[in-house]
């Protein structure tokens, strides 16, 4: 599925509901430009997927088709089959991972990311002896995650752990460069390939 998919899936999704975002709203909850936003819409009317309808007030209205509902349908579908992909190639690359761990002794470990690749980590992790100490993410700090408060880098200097295992999905290479410039040797830093 590729992110023109997701973008249409998305786009389908909110024409569904009741109270319909504006093209810039969309623009800005799908982090594109208003114009490729406008560009989508015309191109799925084309495609009869909707119907645009002017309401009071000089708004755009956008009624699914029964064939935006089909393809809506197949998008999901798609996206589900892709995102269970997902789940199952990641639990099954984590639980290697802290298998290898234990058996290294591996007792306290910290995840560097708090998005959904964390919350499959956590599950994985719940077989295993090793603890998770805390979850560090600087964009999300201060927030929970599963119970625990999300710590902000600045802490790995005074957290214990064994290893850090970066659990974010994106910037790697900025996530490593942060956990290094706080003293930290990429030997104590794991990711998940």
């Amino acid at each position: 599925m590729d992110p023109k998919d997701i973008r249409t899936l998305r786009i389908l999704e909110k024409f569904e509901q009741d109270h319909l975002p504006s093209q810039r709203d969309l623009a800005r909850e799908l982090n594109i430009s208003l114009g490729l936003v406008n560009s989508f819409v015309k191109r799925l009317a084309t495609k009869g997927y909707f119907k645009i309808t002017h309401t009071p007030k000089n708004r755009l209205k956008y009624i699914l088709t029964p064939k935006g509902v089909a393809e809506k349908t197949r998008l999901t579908y798609a996206y589900i089959q892709l995102s269970y992909k997902f789940y199952k190639d990641a639990r099954r690359k984590l639980q290697k991972i802290f298998f290898d761990l234990q058996k290294q002794g591996v007792r306290k470990i910290i995840f560097y990311g708090a998005g959904d690749l964390a919350e499959i980590a956590y599950v994985s992790l719940q077989e295993t002896n090793i603890e998770l100490m805390a979850v560090v993410d600087d964009m999300k700090a201060g927030n929970t995650f599963l119970g625990l408060k999300i710590q902000e880098p600045a802490k790995l200097a005074v957290l214990p752990f064994d290893r850090i295992l970066v659990t974010a999905v994106n910037s790697n290479e900025r996530i490593l460069d942060k956990i290094a410039a706080r003293g930290i040797s990429h030997q104590w830093v794991m990711q998940i390939q």
